[in-house]
């Protein structure tokens, strides 16, 4: 079979560190294994417009391999081409690169490798609160800068202590949230999902549910994203949305890009509702050079915490997303197909066990 991969490039990176999996270099470790079987393996990181690799090769491709990191979006136009296409593998979780209702219509299974990120993700999203609350990045800006101005930077930093923090989604990564947070003897921990924890689990972590997300939402100093892109999460934080946000209050979002709107965003840091934004995704991925997250600073010259898409693939996420890809290419290679029901993102023509992203819990911002 002929097995497309598109990872991004790393360069001397890659030698620097055998690790690094998921890139065009290391291939996920999968090229030996993959050839002593008979398989044809293509590895490229052109993905966008008529003339890339993966328009070229797609036509005749079984197996699709992508990141969400690096994502080769696989279109419902590509998908018409590509004639021979079986299944999409994403080394990672979060499959909305892929467009499902085609992907069903053609009888291609779309897996990923659930619980690859969570552990990496949960603590990515503490460290950006951290980063955003002590208003570190300007901080670290001004020593490697030569300065030395204790009140410039402090005039902006706060505790994480104290204060009221929520998520929006409570699955596998938003619960993981909670409970890192809780040694910070926060003042409150909430959540919003259309799906409760259990009650073991809220005693557990001191967390309270609330109904409503603008009522959640008016009550956090600090809220962070964990719920999946869908057609309800696409362009959730809005303006509308972010006015019933405590006035000067973090926002935090290692889920999808798209779940906020960038324009809006950026208008509510520079005008003081959100005293800062931060995670490590973006729409589209790589961002353009004109993003306006790039450069976007609150009042004080602060407030920007954005890094590129790297909260989920930690040399050791890479490891699990590396070892989770072989394991359903070995099934779906056998023609067991006894995959993992939380890997499941659409077979035989339906939906799978989950929704989209990283948990099957979805947000319904009704």
């Amino acid at each position: 079979m002929k097995i497309l991969l598109i990872l991004y490039d790393a360069g001397s990176h890659a030698a620097d560190e055998p690790k690094l999996l998921g890139c065009t270099e290391n291939e996920l470790g999968i090229r030996s294994w993959l050839e002593s079987q008979g398989h044809t393996l293509v590895t490229t990181s052109s993905k966008e417009g008529a003339d890339s690799v993966l328009d070229k090769e797609i036509v005749d491709a079984d197996v699709v391999i992508t990141t969400p990191f690096h994502p080769g979006y696989i279109t419902r136009e590509r998908i018409a081409k590509a004639k021979n296409l079986k299944i999409c593998v994403t080394a990672g979780v979060g499959s909305d690169h892929v467009d499902l209702a085609a992907a069903n219509e053609r009888n291609i299974a779309v897996l990923e490798v659930t619980g690859s990120n969570v552990t990496s993700v949960a603590e990515h999203v503490v460290m950006t609160m951290l980063v955003l609350v002590r208003n570190f990045v300007p901080a670290n800006e001004q020593v490697r800068g030569g300065g030395w101005d204790v009140a410039g930077v402090a005039k902006d930093s706060y505790d994480i202590e104290g204060k009221v923090i929520g998520t929006v989604g409570v699955g596998r990564i938003g619960k993981r949230v909670l409970q890192r947070l809780k040694p910070f003897d926060p003042k409150e921990l909430l959540y919003y999902d259309y799906q409760p924890l259990s009650a073991a689990d809220e005693k557990e972590i001191g967390a309270r549910r609330v109904e409503k997300l603008e009522d959640m939402l008016a009550q956090c100093d600090v809220v962070t994203i964990n719920c999946p892109l869908h057609e309800s999460t696409k362009g959730l934080f809005n303006k509308e949305l972010l006015s019933h946000m405590k006035k000067g209050a973090w926002l935090v979002n290692t889920a999808r890009g798209a779940i906020c709107v960038k324009e809006d965003v950026a208008a509510a840091l520079k005008s003081g509702q959100l005293r800062g934004y931060g995670g490590d995704v973006w729409f589209p991925q790589p961002a353009p050079a004109d993003h306006p997250w790039r450069k976007m600073v609150n009042k004080y010259g602060a407030g920007n915490a954005m890094t590129p898409h790297m909260s989920g693939t930690s040399l050791d996420a890479q490891a699990r997303y590396a070892a989770g890809v072989k394991q359903i290419l070995d099934e779906f290679f056998s023609g067991r197909e006894q995959y993992r029901p939380q890997d499941i993102i659409c077979y035989g023509g339906n939906y799978g066990t989950k929704a989209y992203g990283d948990d099957k819990k979805v947000v319904d911002k009704k």
